[in-house]
């Protein structure tokens, strides 16, 4: 497989994350010069977890973005529905909570978690509202998600240098630092066709979520989601 197509084929999605696992946290280092470091610390802020909350980090990848949940002594669930990626992470840290899963069917209980977080990874999923409704089924009464995805730059001229750089300087950049460069020309195609930020405050409230905020990281390239159940 070289490149998953746009309806995002659950198979074709997580071949496509299989092969670029090794190499996965350098690589998006170096696409988002540095950048996806403050956003995940941004999302670790937003959900707040303290000691004893339960929460289940969804795309969770290797573990890197679960760990800060471990550390302020939450029970975190790092889930994924790539293998190669769970293995890589467990290879790193084998003492994290690694489960497969898929977000169109979590394998969790309702009302199993006090927040639910998903990074960069619902713009992958076949069905963004029937894997907002997971979120929301897995989430107890009075919970809280947190959504962080590439989202629309709201500065227009700024927005026109950002798909530039999609569209022209990832892909070489990818081939000089990734394990699979393609999958990366995906992954600047699926930006490219996600929603804006009130696009997807629509489908979260759809979903059942509640209470929903955004608040824009550099510029609008990301934007992060909180709403509660």
């Amino acid at each position: 497989m070289t490149r998953a197509s746009l309806d995002k084929n659950p198979r074709e999605v997580a071949a496509m994350f299989d092969a670029v696992a090794d190499r996965y946290d350098l690589t998006n280092d170096v696409l988002s010069m540095g950048q996806d470091r403050m956003w995940r610390r941004a999302v670790v802020r937003s959900v707040a977890a303290g000691p004893g909350d339960r929460v289940l980090d969804l795309a969770a990848g290797t573990g890197t973005s679960s760990q800060p949940f471990r550390q302020a002594g939450a029970d975190v669930v790092a889930c994924d529905f790539s293998l190669g990626m769970l293995r890589a992470g467990k290879r790193h840290d084998p003492s994290l909570w690694f489960v497969a899963g898929d977000a169109l069917r979590l394998p969790f209980a309702d009302a199993t978690f006090d927040a639910v977080t998903i990074s960069f990874g619902l713009r992958n999923v076949h069905d963004t509202e029937a894997a907002l409704r997971e979120l929301h089924r897995v989430t107890r009464p009075g919970g809280r998600v947190v959504v962080c995805e590439f989202s629309h730059p709201v500065w227009a001229p700024f927005r026109t240098v950002y798909v530039e750089y999609l569209m022209r300087a990832l892909p070489p950049v990818a081939r000089a630092v990734s394990s699979s460069p393609d999958a990366y020309v995906y992954l600047a195609d699926s930006i490219r066709a996600w929603p804006d930020q009130a696009g997807l405050a629509v489908r979260m409230a759809a979903a059942g979520w509640t209470s929903i905020r955004w608040r824009n990281l550099t510029g609008g390239i990301v934007a992060l989601h909180h709403a509660v159940r």
